[in-house]
């Protein structure tokens, strides 16, 4: 069995999963209006970490976020020969570094824990976070490490905002993800962290169980999503089989939701053709913003908060059905016990990744 736990979760809401999740529980969102920060000095709704400012701030907040899982877990396997440490990322420290922006936060990293190894980057768009935690839960089932810790982290910057504006990506209002009016995306910073382990005896809380996911390729568009949900459909579909899991044991899907309007038509198309459509479903960008490659850490582990709690969280920002498959977006926050829930996550260049987190 494959264990994941002792989350972390640093955000605009808060410095931890349980700072986190209160915010969430109260629908809180950490997205703001940030007068002049557009392109063309622009007002644009973002959502930033209030006290993470000056130099070094990719490398902190990584720091930061190990420092707080090592309370959680056995310290002692920081050091082992048999941890490895992974990073999710799209742009890491780009305003200190452009040319490296993350050899020196992985140096800092190894030498401040004394780790046995350098910490890996893995970066792939926005599945970047759902990815790595595949990768770490496959280190550790073929016996390669006992133990890895994800740490999934971007913050914002000009060169982000910047980009997505020239897409005309950026919406003028709080994102919305799935509702009829939805504009597109609305960036965000933050970090997520948690231990994957062979070993139940390592985690200070009880952890859960993670069932390792799956990717696939659409190869649709450099930037666009698949318009039949190819993609995500064989990647999901491929999820379920491998655990030999069925659409009735399903009982959450946590999408990507991006609040733009190709991508979320395409979840809505995947998950029809999945038969997985009457699901509860929410996305977290209306909290979070689109954090990018700390987005499938941060809302994973806001997953298993909500298996913790027991709680269905409401898909804040929807109002009105606006795709042409219907979905079962989660309104109002709902007592739940959660068994089994799924999580993707879908990106640029076609990418398309999700795994599933079971309660022991």
């Amino acid at each position: 069995m494959i264990y994941i736990g002792a989350e972390v979760i640093i955000s605009p809401l808060g410095d931890t999963a349980e700072d986190n999740w209160e915010a969430l529980s109260e629908n809180r969102s950490g997205i703001v209006l940030a007068p002049g920060v557009g392109f063309n000095k622009e007002d644009i709704h973002l959502s930033q970490i209030a006290w993470l400012n000056g130099p070094l701030r990719f490398q902190r907040l990584v720091i930061k976020a190990l420092a707080a899982l090592k309370e959680r877990i056995d310290a002692s396997i920081l050091t082992s020969d048999r941890t490895m440490v992974l990073i999710s990322s799209t742009k890491g420290a780009l305003d200190d570094n452009l040319h490296d922006q993350f050899g020196e936060t992985c140096s800092a990293v190894m030498q401040q824990f004394n780790l046995a190894h350098l910490p890996v980057v893995i970066s792939n768009a926005c599945i970047s976070g759902v990815l790595t935690l595949n990768v770490a839960g496959n280190m550790v089932e073929a016996g390669q490490y006992d133990h890895v810790i994800v740490i999934g982290c971007d913050v914002a910057s000009d060169f982000v905002l910047y980009g997505f504006q020239s897409l005309f990506a950026v919406s003028d209002k709080p994102c919305a993800p799935f509702d009829a009016a939805r504009k597109g995306i609305t960036l965000g910073e933050g970090c997520g962290a948690a231990l994957v382990s062979g070993m139940q005896s390592v985690f200070k809380d009880k952890p859960l169980e993670l069932l390792t996911g799956t990717s696939a390729n659409d190869a649709n568009h450099i930037s666009g999503p698949s318009r039949t949900g190819e993609g995500l459909v064989r990647c999901v579909g491929r999820t379920m089989q491998k655990h030999g899991i069925g659409t009735e044991k399903i009982d959450f899907i946590c999408a990507h939701g991006t609040g733009t309007v190709f991508n979320d038509e395409m979840e809505a198309i995947a998950f029809g053709r999945l038969s997985l459509s009457d699901k509860p479903l929410n996305s977290l960008k209306g909290y979070f913003g689109h954090t990018l490659g700390a987005a499938g850490v941060i809302e994973t582990a806001v997953c298993m908060q909500m298996m913790r709690n027991s709680m269905l969280i409401k898909s804040l920002g929807y109002c009105d059905a606006g795709t042409s498959e219907p979905l079962n977006i989660i309104l109002k926050n709902e007592p739940k016990k959660l068994r089994t829930i799924l999580k993707t996550a879908s990106g640029f260049g076609g990418g398309n990744a999700s795994l599933m987190i079971r309660d022991l």
